[in-house]
């Protein structure tokens, strides 16, 4: 199965869950920005984890689909639509051959994941499809998609492809087919609509800054500002300082590593962090709240709060719960092939 890109969007890219072992030599991870989002997109269309998504940023592209295609879309709401008709989010939908997937403009969030049954084909860099734009590997000759590139799909199971089968039945002319009760509720979701509220544990040089900094740190908004990228968000607000000045060796980051350059702004490391860092960590954001942080735009008000080594690790692992919960109840629906 295969697609044309029509027009490209604003930045769209191929991503899975990164380039995993490879940091010792200078490799970043990289991947998708909004773990759970793309993971969620994946499960619902039968895939496995690890499979690449499109990641969609902001100004969506127009895709033409040359064979029907089962897909979910899931993350930031780009307003997708199939010949004016509105595409169904955060569950599987079945699209006709000829289809033309729009996005109009971004509703909310910032960032889109859109996955196909079987994945997206493109060869594998270092063990993953990820696009890094700063070394140009993987994805699409390591670059974001152009007008007229065409992009393979992946071996789809069996049972997938049974299921799309039954789902084709119903397909009307250039009607998207969603599966109604397959949906991914709002409260199985990150809080991707509320003010952003990001949970953080404390950093190594924690300790080390004023009083009063780390008072209002907690206590007030930062702003992200318009620099921010793949790599790390800058933030905008309470200037932090430390008791003194911190002489430090560069050591080990990681994706939600809280920085403090000397302009005492912090910088947020995200999924295309460099692999060590000198400047001072004051905190490091919890796993859960990642996706949350990966969709707030330029401009939105963010607030930190503390949290424990051993909250977010219950946060985590219930989390992990669900979605592998979800991902049992797909499968076991596509098994018995009922009909929608």
């Amino acid at each position: 199965m295969s697609m044309e890109i029509i027009r490209p969007g604003l930045l769209t890219t191929v991503q899975d869950e990164g380039r995993i072992g490879y940091r010792r030599y200078g490799v970043p991870v990289g991947g998708v920005m909004d773990t759970f989002a793309a993971r969620a997109a994946n499960i619902l269309v039968g895939n496995s984890r690890r499979e690449a998504v499109l990641e969609i940023t902001m100004a969506g592209p127009e895709l033409r689909l040359l064979q029907n295609q089962l897909i979910s879309l899931c993350g930031a709401d780009l307003g997708a639509t199939v010949d004016q008709q509105p595409v169904p989010m955060w569950r599987p939908v079945l699209l006709q051959a000829g289809s033309i997937l729009k996005f109009g403009a971004c509703r909310h969030g910032l960032r889109a994941y859109l996955a196909f049954a079987g994945g997206i084909d493109v060869p594998e860099v270092m063990g993953s499809r990820s696009t890094d734009l700063k070394t140009a590997l993987g994805g699409v000759h390591g670059r974001p998609l152009h007008v007229a590139d065409v992009l393979e799909t992946g071996i789809i199971s069996d049972e997938v492809q049974q299921w799309i089968s039954v789902m084709h039945i119903q397909l009307g002319k250039n009607k998207p087919i969603a599966a109604p009760t397959w949906l991914l509720s709002e409260r199985e979701r990150p809080d991707y609509y509320g003010k952003p509220i990001i949970r953080v544990m404390q950093g190594q040089e924690h300790s080390y800054f004023t009083t009063e900094s780390l008072k209002q740190f907690y206590a007030e908004d930062y702003v992200v500002s318009s620099q921010s990228d793949r790599m790390g968000y800058r933030m905008q607000g309470w200037r932090l300082e430390l008791d003194q000045p911190l002489n430090r060796l560069s050591e080990a980051v990681t994706f939600g590593t809280v920085q403090v350059p000397s302009d005492g702004q912090p910088i947020v490391l995200m999924a295309d962090h460099q692999s060590i860092g000198g400047y001072s960590v004051i905190a490091q954001v919890a796993t859960v709240d990642l996706p949350v942080l990966a969709q707030s735009r330029p401009g939105s008000r963010i607030s930190f709060a503390p949290i424990t080594h051993e909250e977010a690790r219950s946060l985590y692992i219930q989390r992990e719960r669900g979605l592998r919960l979800l991902n049992q109840l797909i499968r076991r629906k596509m098994a018995e092939t009922e009909t929608i």
